[in-house]
């Protein structure tokens, strides 16, 4: 396992956009990220900050069910 980068939140939100995820509403400094799969909703939230906490940004990788490989170094 790789370490985390540091991303900001829009970074974020260009790996979930690859990875079917769509940016389905805005409202201040949060982006709401949805994907539809297999008859349900994942939404996942993304804070557009410059640089996203460590915690924050496992919490979006667990929400999404994305592998971490994606947001890792490398």
């Amino acid at each position: 396992m790789g370490k985390l980068r540091v991303l900001s939140g829009s970074e974020a939100c260009k790996i979930l956009e690859q990875n079917g995820f769509v940016a389905v509403r805005q409202r201040g400094s949060h982006c709401i990220m949805q994907i539809k799969a297999d008859g349900t909703t994942v939404t996942v939230p993304v804070p557009l900050h410059d640089e996203l906490r460590r915690g924050t940004l496992q919490s979006i990788i667990r929400q999404s069910g994305l592998a971490k490989s994606l947001f890792e170094q490398g």
